[in-house]
């Protein structure tokens, strides 16, 4: 099947599994997600991860993550980012602890062992961020202290991958000195200061008076991208630097307009993509075989950060249930974990024999979280 003719089919595939997901009481996702692993090399075959699939998928995940910065409250955000570093640093440590222990437990040896402490590590809150749209609690304080976590986890991740593959890794071709890395990232973070302030303010009013239809959005589309390619230039995910985008346009009068319009292109086109694109990473060959592993691992993967990230909110004084909702939010892989066990393949830290098993492990935890997280919300 053609490029044209699998997007036409995941299109129609993603609107009627959304649709019966929310029938049946699960989040739209769920159904979006399953798709993929139905209609993907794990199943029946149709959908392939091409190229062009995956640049759909990244600029799907760019496009959700800006339009949670959109509508994001930066007074919210900026009270609960004390909570939102102890949840990204509690989350980090109980995985790291219990995937280390496991991993040295079946003979992988130190290196290979702490790498699947630094994989599981990882935090994708791209699907948490859609079901705390779909129920309405992206602006509670649960919602803005997921979101404040996810960017502090993401500097985490970076940073343990510079520092596991440059010492451990057959090449240190992945991994950016880590002081030059650094340094970019404070520079990129005082940037976005600037952009909220005074930059983004000032290109969208200049937008607005450009005489073409969009003229807007598409402004904000091109601060969107480019400062999601200026993160994944200095080693960031791109997600990091397309929410920040999204929370300076929420800063200016434009933000409805923009929130519109944007969320328009990316539900209809690019954002089902991504949802399904996490699926077509699940391949079953070997599952049999390794089925004990794949459980254990993917039980470590949703209780380490269910807990972590509980346990970090609850130190703040936020009460069980907030800190509950908030573990759950944090559960997701997602697309980081995918990108970091990549690297860790390429650099001979992960075992060839048990990749697509760790992948299963991800993308069953991505699954699994946006059900944990509706449960959590809903008690």
């Amino acid at each position: 099947m053609g490029f044209i003719g699998q997007i036409a089919l995941i299109l129609i595939a993603t609107l009627l599994a959304a649709a019966i997901s929310q029938r049946v009481g699960m989040p739209a996702v769920i159904g979006q997600l399953i798709v993929g692993v139905i209609l993907g090399p794990g199943v029946f075959g149709i959908l392939q991860n091409t190229h062009l699939m995956h640049a759909g998928s990244e600029i799907g995940v760019i496009i959700l993550m800006f339009i949670a910065g959109i509508e994001s409250d930066l007074d919210l955000l900026k009270k609960y980012f004390k909570p939102a570093i102890s949840v990204a640093a509690i989350g980090v440590l109980f995985p790291m602890v219990a995937f280390y222990a496991y991993g040295e437990l079946m003979g992988q040896g130190f290196e290979r062992a702490i790498f699947w402490g630094v994989i599981f590590a990882a935090t994708s809150v791209s699907i948490s961020v859609e079901v705390l749209r779909e129920f309405k609690k992206l602006n509670t304080k649960e919602g803005a202290t997921i979101l404040g976590a996810a960017v502090v986890d993401d500097i985490i991740a970076v940073i343990l991958l510079s520092i596991f593959v440059s010492s451990f890794g057959v090449s240190g071709d992945h991994a950016p000195n880590l002081l030059v890395a650094t340094i970019l990232q404070l520079i990129y973070f005082l940037g976005v200061i600037v952009l909220v302030k005074w930059v983004a303010p000032v290109i969208l009013r200049f937008a607005e008076r450009i005489p073409v239809h969009g003229s807007v959005a598409i402004t904000s589309l091109f601060l969107c991208l480019s400062m999601a390619w200026l993160a994944d230039v200095i080693g960031l995910s791109s997600v990091v630097g397309a929410f920040f985008a999204g929370v300076a346009v929420s800063q200016t009068k434009f933000q409805t307009e923009v929130s519109s319009s944007v969320s328009s292109v990316g539900y209809t086109f690019f954002i089902p993509i991504f949802f399904v694109s996490i699926g077509l990473d699940m391949e079953f060959s070997g599952v049999i075989k390794n089925l004990g592993f794949i459980v254990i691992m993917t039980l470590l993967a949703i209780v380490t950060k269910l807990f972590g990230g509980a346990v970090g909110a609850a130190i703040t004084k936020m009460d069980w249930h907030s800190s509950f909702v908030i573990g759950s939010g944090m559960v997701s892989r997602g697309e980081m974990a995918l990108i970091i066990a990549q690297i860790g393949l390429s650099a001979n830290l992960m075992a060839k024999n048990l990749y697509s098993e760790i992948i299963i492990v991800i993308v069953l935890s991505t699954i699994v979280a946006p059900l944990l997280l509706k449960r959590t919300l809903k008690v």
